[in-house]
């Protein structure tokens, strides 16, 4: 058989380094930690014991061994081909027996190296058509079979919270909807009394913002708020349908309680990329027999007339759109319209100098336990955890936007050929409007800067009649006159003269100018 992979050897080769870089760095200075397994060597099958446990290690001029007798500081290391060589400056609880990694220090000697404790996984996804591009279940698969990017069942934290906000967009709200970003608790009986929410890092409330805020810098407060108030049985349903998870209609589930996994999770924030049409994962494009039949397909639609005994000479027929619709594609653009400021003035700012059109969202679980980041463009979307397999804490100043978002950030740099200076295509139905960024008012006049991070006007996505209006008819049309006379002195200027034709392009002009239907 011959089997076609979706594999990108480009960005896989990207996704393993910037994922080992990530572990090792973490792990840095914390020391060897302990054997990566032990096999007997107290006979003469030291040998054959190591092969047979299949662990390897491909990383830079690492191998792996294991420790054949040791004298003080220093030992003798065996290989799975038979060779010995001698190791140096051992940690004071490795013990013959163990399988170590080791590196070469000079001819014949060797030092003992770490392989991190840590662990994670990532996945690199092509949102138009569900080819995993790439995928790296660890540090690396040859020192077991655990692929953390589809068997670990963590919690996302943060990186649901897109989700619940897509809720909220389909059951009246907006991107300039105020919410407050107070206290919120709720009563769980006489056992259990009453449990109260709080932002990262035990952060009390600020005051009413807009949703896009809360968003942006991933206020838990403001997120259980709107969940409460659009009712956790929609969250909960949302959350299933783009096939994240099927959990009960608890609040907590709103900040990320329910286990995923990174390629569900991945394959979620691809359908918000593609206006909420969602295709299936796949690693296989197809699959060929030994005289080169197609026995096996990814993208099984038929195409009934597609072959030259068929065609008629009729056009060709087309095929129906693959994968499903599982959001509005209006929903879809307003929520990665709010991402894109989680890149810019929110969590994961680290990603702004790659000047790119991204968006994404940072998480971190309880503890903290996980780190995360799920994010991409247009094209490509990728999705990384980190944490440790047994799960504890990773220490107070673990976060996604310190650790996970910069993996995605090598991801990028490394293959900066592969990520298109594209923006996202607004779907038909969305009109962009003119708001101040603080209050989530309309404004009349003011032009958006390109510096978004600094600017108090920006564009806002918006479905139809769900702009913010102004509180008084009178003042709206003083405003939008006072532009139009602004447009009509322009015109004047310009020698135009006013006329029934001029009013209907000066009435254009205007719309232009504030926001229109796409």
């Amino acid at each position: 058989l011959w089997v076609r992979t979706s594999l990108d050897t480009q960005l896989q080769t990207a996704a393993q380094n910037s994922l080992r870089t990530a572990l090792l760095r973490y792990s840095g200075g914390r020391g060897w930690h302990g054997p990566i397994a032990r096999v007997d060597v107290s006979g003469d099958r030291w040998q054959t014991e190591l092969i047979t446990s299949n662990i390897s290690v491909n990383y830079q001029n690492w191998r792996v061994g294991v420790l054949l007798s040791r004298s003080g500081s220093s030992g003798k290391i065996g290989f799975s081909d038979g060779t010995t060589a001698d190791l140096v400056s051992l940690p004071d609880k490795i013990r013959p027996g163990d399988i170590t990694a080791v590196a070469p220090l000079n001819a014949g000697t060797y030092a003992v190296r770490t392989i991190p404790e840590v662990s994670g996984g990532m996945v690199v996804e092509d949102p138009q058509s569900g080819r995993v591009l790439a995928m790296q279940g660890g540090f690396d698969a040859r020192l077991g079979s655990f692929n953390r990017a589809t068997q670990a069942n963590r919690q996302p934290g943060s990186t649901i919270k897109p989700f619940v906000y897509a809720t909220a967009l389909d059951n009246g709200l907006t991107p300039a909807s105020t919410v407050v970003d107070g206290t919120f608790c709720v009563y769980q009986g006489a056992a259990l009394g009453e449990k109260c929410f709080r932002n990262f890092g035990n952060e009390g409330g600020s005051g009413s913002h807009t949703m896009r805020w809360g968003l942006e810098q991933s206020r838990n407060l403001m997120t259980v708020r709107v969940a409460n108030d659009v009712g956790m049985d929609k969250v909960v349903r949302t959350i299933k349908q783009v096939g994240i998870g099927d959990y009960e209609a608890y609040l907590s589930m709103a900040l990320g309680a329910g286990d995923t996994t990174v390629l569900k999770m991945v394959n979620g924030y691809a359908a918000l990329a593609n206006q909420g049409r969602q295709h299936k994962a796949s690693l296989v494009d197809y699959v060929q027999d030994r005289n080169g039949k197609v026995i096996l397909r990814a993208d099984s639609r038929r195409c009934d007339g597609c072959s030259m005994p068929q065609w008629d000479g009729k056009p060709m027929p087309r095929f129906k759109p693959a994968g499903k619709q599982v959001m509005d594609p209006r929903t879809a653009y307003q929520v990665v319209h709010m991402l894109e400021g989680v890149v810019v003035p929110g969590t994961a700012v680290t990603l702004r100098d790659l000047n790119l059109p991204l968006f994404g969202k940072t998480g971190t679980t309880s503890g903290p336990t996980n780190v995360w980041f799920v994010g991409g463009s247009p094209d490509i979307i990728a999705g990384v955890y980190i944490g440790y397999d047994q799960p504890r804490s990773l220490g107070g100043y673990a976060q996604g936007g310190r650790i996970a978002a910069p993996v995605f950030k090598q991801l990028v740099q490394e293959t900066r050929g592969r990520w298109k200076d594209i923006p996202f295509r607004v779907p038909e139905g969305v009109r962009m409007v003119k708001i101040d960024r603080v209050s989530g008012k309309r404004v009349f006049g003011g032009t958006p800067e390109n510096d978004v991070a600094k600017a108090s006007v920006i564009w806002e996505a918006f479905k139809p009649d769900t702009e913010p209006k102004r509180t008084a008819r009178e003042g709206e049309m003083t405003a939008k006159q006072a532009v139009i006379d602004a447009l009509r002195r322009a015109r004047a200027a310009r020698g135009i003269a006013d006329g029934p034709a001029e009013d209907a392009a000066v009435e254009q002009d205007f719309l232009e100018e504030q926001g229109g239907i796409y």
